[in-house]
């Protein structure tokens, strides 16, 4: 009985807006009050030794700020950047402190309002598979969302190595 209250409780508080975007072709979402904000692909300076799905930094009114693409910290094939194509600058919790850091998504697509009632448990795919960067699954109408947990996209090391390329 625990389990199950335990379980609606994190769901209850995975409720709110979310930004949601496409990824080769699937929906996600990312909490709204973690995005500072969104803007148009700009010239990113790449960093040598880096992972490929690190695709370097770039200059942010004065600040440095490290980005990835969220397609291929995914496994997702390589896409050409689009017109559509931009990045969600995401304040991120590092180990000591917050950081910012901009992710390439596909495209925006919209703020959804998620209520608790919308929200499905990660499903189990197994001990081969992690899946702890995944916040839940949300049903809005006929679609399912992947509502992502930003601070766990990338792992504790590799925060570390983008935080440093800054």
């Amino acid at each position: 009985m625990n389990d199950v209250n335990q379980e609606i409780q994190q769901t209850t508080s995975r409720e709110g807006k979310y930004l949601t975007f496409v990824l080769a072709g699937e929906e996600y979402g990312l909490e709204i009050l973690k995005v500072k904000e969104i803007i148009g692909m700009l010239d990113v300076t790449a960093i040598p030794r880096t992972p490929d799905y690190v695709k370097g930094v770039i200059n942010l009114r004065g600040k440095v700020i490290p980005v990835i693409d969220l397609r291929l910290r995914f496994g997702l094939p390589a896409q050409d950047y689009d017109e559509r194509t931009c990045i969600v600058v995401m304040e991120i919790a590092g180990e000591d402190s917050q950081m910012l850091m901009g992710i390439v998504v596909d495209a925006i697509h919209e703020v959804l309002n998620i209520s608790a009632d919308e929200i499905e448990p990660t499903p189990a795919f197994g001990t081969q598979v992690k899946t702890d960067y995944i916040l839940g699954m949300g049903k809005i109408k006929d679609t399912v969302k992947i509502l992502l947990d930003i601070d766990r996209v990338l792992t504790s090391e590799e925060l570390q190595l983008v935080s440093s390329t800054t």
